[in-house]
Order: C-alpha cells, then sequence, then structure tokens
C-alpha cells in the first residue's frame, strides 16, 4: 500500500527555483494534488494536468502580495489535509506553516526562512520607505508575523534544506536540524559549449537583493559587453544605469536563457542566494562563474576549476575580479565544469526525496 500525498506550495504565481523544486515533486508523485495560497493560469504550461487546490484567496490573487500578506498566515492554515499520510510542502515563506493532524507526517523542504521577518527585515523596512505613522505598522505586523512563523515551524516533522547555507539558517532561527537535498536542475538538458560570442551574461529575477546593479556598473566601468537577463521592480532603473556595452533583455523563454549563457564568456552572479540554480545550469553550459563569496554558491562553485569570487559586494571588488578572470579565462576547462554541475540533477533529487518519504513510510507501517 502507497502512501497518500499532498503536496504544498506558497503561490504559484511565477515559474522560478521553487516552482521547479514543486514541479518536480509533482512528477515524482503524479498523483498528489498540489494546495496554494494562489494560482497564475499563465502556469498551465508546467501544472496544467495537475489538481490544484488554492485558498480562498484566489478571487483576489491578482492583488500585489504586499495587499494579502495580512491575510496568508489564516489562508495557509484553513487547507484540511486529514485524509493524508504524507504531506511534502515547498516552501520560502508560507507553506511549511500548515496544520496536519498528528496521523500526517509534514516534511517540509525550506528554500529559506522569511527572510524580510527574519534577518533582513531592518533592510526591508529601510527599503520600503515608509512614512513616519506607517512604519511602526508594518514593523509590529513583522514581529508578530515573526511569532506565528516560529510557531508554525514546531508543527514540521521533518526539514529538508535546499542547502548547508539555508540548514545554518534553520538552525539559527527555528533551532531545528534538517537533512540537505540539493535543489533538482535540468542538467542533462544543457549541452556545454567552449565557444563564446564576446560578452558576459547576468541571469535572475531583476530585484534589488540580486544586486545586479554592481554587474552594471563594472561593466560600464570596465567597458565589457554584458547581458542582463530577466524582469523586476529593478529593470527600468538598470536600464537607465546601461552603458551602451550593456543589454537589458527583459524576460526571455528558458530555451533562449541558455543560448545566451551558452554563448557567454561566464555567468556574473553577484547576490547572495539560498542555493542559485542558474550557476549550476551555467556550469552544466561548461560556463565559469564570477559571483559572490556567500551564500548557496559556496556550495556549488569550486573556486579556480568552476569560478571566482569576489570578496566584498561593491562595484570595485567585482571589477578586479572580473580583471583577474579575462587574465585566466583559458585555464578553465568547459568539460570539467560541465561534469561538476551534473551532481545537481533532477533525477539526483527526486531519488533522495524518494528515499527519505520511502523511509518515513516504513517507519509509519513497521
Amino acid at each position: 500500500m502507497n502512501p497518500k500525498i499532498a503536496i504544498v506550495h506558497d503561490f504559484l504565481q511565477t515559474f522560478g527555483g521553487a516552482e521547479r523544486v514543486t514541479l518536480a515533486l509533482s512528477e515524482l508523485y503524479p498523483e498528489a494534488p498540489i494546495y496554494t495560497l494562489t494560482y497564475n493560469k499563465k502556469l498551465n504550461q508546467f501544472f496544467g494536468n495537475k489538481k490544484i487546490v488554492t485558498s480562498y484567496l484566489q478571487p483576489w490573487s491578482w492583488l500585489p502580495t504586499k495587499f494579502l500578506l495580512p491575510f496568508y498566515p489564516q489562508a495557509i492554515e484553513s487547507f484540511n489535509f486529514n485524509d493524508f499520510d504524507i504531506v511534502i510542502s515547498s516552501s520560502h515563506s508560507f507553506a511549511k506553516n500548515i496544520i496536519t493532524s498528528p496521523d500526517t507526517t509534514h516534511i517540509s523542504y525550506i528554500h529559506s526562512p522569511m527572510r524580510y521577518v527574519w534577518d533582513y527585515w531592518h533592510s526591508y523596512l529601510k527599503d520600503q520607505k515608509l512614512i513616519w505613522p506607517v512604519k511602526p505598522l508594518v514593523a509590529n505586523f513583522l514581529h508578530n508575523l515573526r511569532i506565528w512563523d516560529r510557531l508554525g515551524v514546531s508543527r514540521v516533522d521533518i526539514f529538508i534544506a535546499n542547502s548547508k547555507y539555508v540548514a545554518d539558517r534553520i538552525r539559527k532561527f527555528y533551532r531545528h536540524t534538517s537533512q540537505v537535498i540539493y535543489p533538482p536542475v535540468d542538467t542533462d538538458k544543457i549541452q556545454f559549449s567552449k565557444e563564446n560570442q564576446g560578452y558576459f551574461v547576468a541571469v535572475s529575477r531583476l530585484s534589488k537583493y540580486k544586486r545586479l546593479d554592481l554587474a552594471v556598473e563594472a561593466c560600464n566601468e570596465l567597458n565589457l559587453p554584458l547581458v542582463v537577463i530577466g524582469t523586476g521592480e529593478m529593470e527600468n532603473k538598470l536600464r537607465q544605469m546601461a552603458g551602451p556595452t550593456v543589454k537589458i533583455t527583459g524576460w526571455v523563454s528558458d530555451e533562449e536563457k541558455i543560448d545566451y549563457i551558452r554563448n557567454s564568456h561566464a555567468l556574473i552572479f553577484p547576490g547572495e542566494e539560498d542555493f542559485g540554480i542558474v550557476p549550476v545550469e551555467a556550469m552544466a553550459a561548461g560556463k565559469p562563474i564570477i559571483g559572490y563569496r556567500k551564500g548557496g554558491l559556496l556550495e556549488t562553485v569550486v573556486e579556480g576549476k568552476t569560478g571566482l569570487f569576489f570578496d566584498e559586494q561593491n562595484t570595485d571588488s567585482l571589477k578586479n575580479t572580473l580583471r583577474l578572470f579575462i587574465s585566466k579565462e583559458n585555464e578553465f576547462n568547459p568539460n570539467e565544469i560541465s561534469d561538476l554541475a551534473r551532481m545537481f540533477s533532477r533525477q539526483r533529487f527526486q531519488d533522495e526525496i524518494k528515499a527519505l518519504v520511502d523511509k518515513v513510510w516504513y517507519e509509519k507501517n513497521r
């Protein structure tokens, strides 16, 4: 007898790294319904054949997240999982805080503790540039959300972290240990390339904390060709910053993204990430990484073999590493870089998840 499994995701509105994890889980357990706060039908190309269960917030899913944020805690707790043996949540915010019965095992795959509630909440408040009467109200809401979040994780039975870096943050903020299972990357679908068309590439959601401004400024000042791929709230500002050697593409398909990467010198990755799927995709294509020496990137990039790090998150530090890379580019072996990326494959992820679920089910029934 197989376990009855459900999958939970925060909200399915865009398709990024967290959504790729949920899709890989759904492929592993195709009969499992996917519970999510809100769902955007533009993701039907990925999830259209799945049973999607949304919360009562779905009619208002068109509203910006900041307006729905106060309602997410109650909405995620409203789902009923009493009919399931095992629930697997894929969470960077609310999905891990579901309520399950004592007979249901909750396995939570944590992409990150909520940054704007925990380690980055001071920066988050500052970046919002709130007026005085509003700022203390928002600060108080985040305080209460932090208490709720800490209470919610006490209901998780088994934690999985997407990197050792996230495992450390789970230990710090939630006081729990976790097993590390790296996210799935479609490395087998990416052919490596020894050629390049003379430009660097940066691929990311164009959010402030991703620090794509550093890549644009560095390439402006060094007169280096750069292609920036992505969309987000920083897109207009980056377009204004971009000099004659910098191209901002906006949104492109996965196929176009990989083509840009395969034809580049290297990927510039200036942000601090919990894991970072794009650098692994670039390595699968045989391309080195020029990245900030912090976060999950330290677990995927081998300095001197698959890339180089810069130590300070500023333009001068990145410029120095770009100069160093240009002088050493011929020392990087595309075959070796591509081979090292294979350890993060989708098959490896699914095998490790299945082994854990099988173990849980065996122990529940022995």
